[in-house]
């Protein structure tokens, strides 16, 4: 699991309308990552929707803001378009970069464990280091958060 200061695990996915993201591309501009459980699900929606509704802050902060899950681009598309989202969204089908940001956990739900995505954000800086981590996100609140961590850099 990446710490603060350490450089953050490289990725390139796919991303929705069309084309992909490599981190590394990305250099010279704050990047926040935003991890999510599954598309369409009340908590995932709620801070889908605010990150989209802050997006024009964060970009007038130098930011680039991204959601990742594991859903495919067929249902990030779709989900996009139900919620009007304008905050990019990647899919990481084969988890590689959910397991190298260390948010594929075991969850456990009445009385059940799985394993899915803790809601995790990663800060991460101009020179691709991570500046802050937020784990177990509690969404109230949380976009906020990290407009005012971003405009701190």
């Amino acid at each position: 699991m990446p710490e603060i200061s350490q450089s953050a695990p490289e990725f390139t996915l796919p991303v929705t309308g069309g084309g992909d993201v490599t981190l590394s591309a990305l250099k010279g501009a704050p990047v926040v990552l935003f991890f999510y459980p599954r598309d369409d699900t009340p908590g995932c929606t709620t801070e889908s929707i605010g990150f989209s509704e802050h997006l024009e802050a964060f970009t007038a902060a130098g930011a680039k803001v991204f959601g990742i899950s594991r859903d495919t681009m067929a249902k990030h598309d779709k989900f996009a378009a139900k919620h009007g989202l304008t905050v990019p969204l990647l899919s990481d089908t084969e988890g590689t970069v959910t397991e190298s940001y260390g948010v594929w956990v075991e969850k456990s739900m009445y009385g059940k464990t799985s394993m899915g995505i803790e809601r995790a954000t990663y800060l991460i800086d101009a020179e691709g280091n991570i500046a802050r981590i937020w784990r177990k996100v509690k969404v109230a609140g949380h976009v906020d958060e990290v407009l005012a961590a971003v405009r701190a850099l």
